[in-house]
């Protein structure tokens, strides 16, 4: 039986994280005066490129952990303040200055660097496999939360091939306020994984 709360947590947890609707203004800006068939394939690399990081983060990265001595516990904690730092950039629109920087240093195609990576496939969107698919382990999980996150990809897609109509619906104002709603919902959440993080722990009771 699928677990409907742990869907929801997961497909608001990589929402948040990646952001599409924060990052389909930037790939305007990447993508200004591009042919729209060029558009198009740098769409499609650079979502495809951020899926196969996720992907092989979410197989391998407990593992990896374990390797290093790094307990799941632990992780949950540490991501979960990543993720509150995170949550605090989006908040005060630090994130949003620091990927404006990163897209000013972009190459002719962009889809490797700076979209694919740090953008989609950024260190908040890795802790966020990771802490989900030690949250709910085995095939089941990691197959919920792989089809999540190709979701929250596919909408990522097809907010930046409507980007620049997406950008003249919302307006500044209105990507302001969604990005600040959406960091105050990755602040709850980041605190609930460093609460289940502690709970592990056995230094909070539940």
């Amino acid at each position: 039986m699928i677990d409907t709360a742990f869907l929801i947590t997961a497909f608001v947890t990589m929402f948040v994280v990646i952001d599409p609707i924060g990052l389909a203004p930037l790939f305007v800006a990447l993508t200004q005066g591009v042919p729209e068939n060029q558009r198009r394939r740098i769409a499609l690399r650079a979502c495809g490129l951020g899926m196969a990081i996720l992907i092989a983060f979410a197989l391998f990265g407990e593992a990896l952990l374990g390797f290093v001595g790094i307990s799941m516990p632990a992780f949950r904690v540490a991501g979960g303040i990543l993720l509150f730092l995170t949550a605090l950039d989006m908040l005060f629109e630090r994130r949003t200055r620091r990927r404006e920087d990163q897209s000013e240093d972009s190459h002719d195609d962009p889809s490797v660097f700076p979209l694919a990576i740090p953008l989609i496939a950024g260190p908040g969107a890795i802790a966020s496999v990771i802490l989900l698919t030690g949250q709910k382990p085995g095939i089941e999980g990691l197959a919920l939360v792989l089809a999540i996150t190709a979701l929250v990809l596919a909408v990522c897609m097809v907010l930046f091939l409507a980007s620049s109509l997406l950008e003249r619906a919302l307006g500044k104002t209105g990507i302001t306020v969604v990005t600040r709603l959406l960091g105050m919902l990755l602040a709850a959440l980041s605190v609930q994984f460093v609460l289940d993080g502690l709970s592990a722990f056995g230094l909070l009771a539940g």
